[in-house]
């Protein structure tokens, strides 16, 4: 598969179609939720085009700074890509359900928090993976 057939969750009726789903698999800071490529045509209802989605959920109210959110945002949209080939059909959105500590991680740039990122998602992703 091609880095472009991972389309990106955008409307709000798309998140809520997924997110009425529990949660496949949950790591520390990060939950995802999967709603499969059903061939009942549901799913298409939603989501028109493709056969893979992704969304990413980074609320205030656990990244205050937007600079921190939108690290998180890019790291989950790039480690979907890089998982791409192990990840089933239908659409997910992981969802950040708890925050960082800022005095653990200080800076939104800092390599710590990066390298820290970087692992959970690989771990979430290989979650659903199994699942």
């Amino acid at each position: 598969m091609a880095l472009a057939d991972l389309q990106r969750i955008r409307h709000r009726a798309q998140f809520d179609a997924v997110l009425s789903k529990p949660p496949a698999t949950k790591t520390m800071h990060f939950a995802l939720h999967l709603l499969p490529n059903d061939p009942s045509g549901a799913f298409h209802d939603v989501f028109p085009v493709g056969d893979r989605w992704l969304g990413a959920m980074v609320p205030k109210r656990w990244a205050k700074r937007a600079a921190t959110r939108n690290l998180i945002r890019r790291h989950i949209y790039e480690s979907g890509r890089m998982a791409l080939d192990g990840l089933p059909t239908g659409a997910l959105v992981v969802r950040l359900r708890s925050g960082y500590s800022r005095e653990q991680f200080p800076s939104a740039q800092s390599l710590a928090l990066k390298r820290a990122l970087r692992q959970e998602l690989q771990q979430l992703l290989a979650g659903v993976r199994r699942a």
